[in-house]
Order: structure tokens, then sequence, then C-alpha cells
């Protein structure tokens, strides 16, 4: 898969035929998975996640912790200039909406109530995300 950042557009239809029903709600319409529900909430598997919609690599699984949640949580991206953080004043909550910046995909947001070494806590949809499991098994 590409590290390439240049921007992917594709037509509503596009991503419609892409995309799972869930995965267009969440990536393409800033919807959420419920808590404890999703495919990678507690999977504790070695590899790198990548955005479902465009493929580029967001994090890596050694910056997973459980945070109890019921998403997917990471302390670090793998690297920030893959990702766009936004205000997000939804839901009468100030939160900080994460995107992904290759093909704007809506992922999750994140808080800063995360574990050392960074304080964050990257609270991420399953549904945004897809596992590259590490080829040394």
């Amino acid at each position: 898969m590409s590290d390439s950042l240049d921007a992917i557009e594709k037509t509503e239809q596009e991503w419609r035929s892409q995309l799972t029903p869930e995965q267009y709600y969440v990536t393409r319409q800033q919807g959420t998975e419920r808590p404890f529900s999703g495919a990678y909430w507690e999977t504790t598997d070695a590899g790198t996640y990548h955005c479902v919609g465009c493929g580029l690599p967001l994090f890596r699984s050694d910056t997973k912790f459980d945070a109890g949640c019921g998403w997917p949580s990471f302390f670090e991206p793998l690297d920030g200039a893959h990702l766009i953080e936004l205000e997000d004043g939804a839901h009468g909550m100030r939160r900080i909406e994460v995107r992904c910046k290759r093909c704007d995909s809506h992922l999750g947001h994140v808080f800063p109530d995360g574990p050392p070494p960074t304080g964050l806590r990257y609270c991420i949809n399953s549904a945004s995300l897809e596992l590259e499991p590490d080829d040394d098994k």
C-alpha cells in the first residue's frame, strides 16, 4: 500500500461501492460504531492499522492499549502527518476529530487521557481501519 499523501477524491457512489454500509456510515458520514462491537476493539494481533478508505498506514499495534471504552485505542499514530485533527462541537461536546489526511475519512477522536509516553488516546472506529498483520509469524 502506498504511503503517498496525494489526496484521493471519489464520488459518493464510488465510496458506497467500495465500503460496507457500516464503513460508509463511519468514514463518510462521521458516524460511530457501537462500543464493544467493532472487529478490532480487543484485537491483540501484531501489525499495522491502515485507513479502510485509502490504505494509508495510521497506527502500529504496539501503540494499541485497552482503554476500556469499547473502541480500539492507540497512544500514538504511526506518522502524525497522516492525520488531520479538527475541532468537533457535535452532540454538545468539545472534542478533537481525527481524519485520514489522504482520503478525509472520519476515523474517530483523540483525547488527552491516554497513557505515557504521549498522554493521548486515539479512540478509533474499527470500521475505519484494516489491520495488516506482521509477516514474521
